[in-house]
């Protein structure tokens, strides 16, 4: 199975693998998300160390009970070869009401199909106001014509 772009990547394909990937975030579908994985894909989010498609799903299901009105924008950092780093922002409440904005950071390695092979994702959650919240599109994939992570001054 072979999911384009592949590597080596340049500075198009670079943010075309970020926006796929923040597209399928945003659809919240943990097994359409895990598909971009390779099957024995290495993760460590956050202090969780996961590996493989089904834990990911599991992770992923887990995850998307919890972070209610999940919406997430990814802008690439860097890319070399066979690797992206990009950093993110979503936003998100919990089942009490309270909203939330987490940053962090991600390295992604990937094979020659363009499966990601290792995720290491660095976050911080920062409780917020629902006012103070900037992201705003219905459920799903950002609008194109929805401000970046620096437009919006994050």
């Amino acid at each position: 199975m072979s999911r384009p772009p592949l590597p080596p990547f340049t500075a198009e394909t670079a943010a075309q693998k970020a926006r796929m990937a923040e597209d399928a975030w945003n659809s919240r579908d943990p097994h359409k998300v895990a598909l971009a994985y390779t099957p024995d894909s290495v993760w460590r989010n956050r202090a969780e160390f996961i590996q493989g498609r089904d834990a990911i799903a599991a992770f992923l299901t887990r995850k998307w009970a919890r972070e209610l009105d999940y919406r997430l924008i990814k802008d690439v950092w860097a890319h070399e070869g066979n690797r992206i780093a990009v950093r993110f922002a979503y936003e998100w409440r919990d089942d009490s009401g309270q909203w939330f904005r987490s940053y962090g950071n991600e390295n992604w390695e990937f094979d020659e199909a363009g499966l990601m092979a290792r995720r290491i994702a660095s976050i911080n959650d920062l409780p917020i106001a629902e006012a103070d919240r900037k992201y705003h599109w219905p459920l799903g994939r950002r609008p194109d014509d929805h401000p970046s992570l620096s437009d919006l001054g994050l």
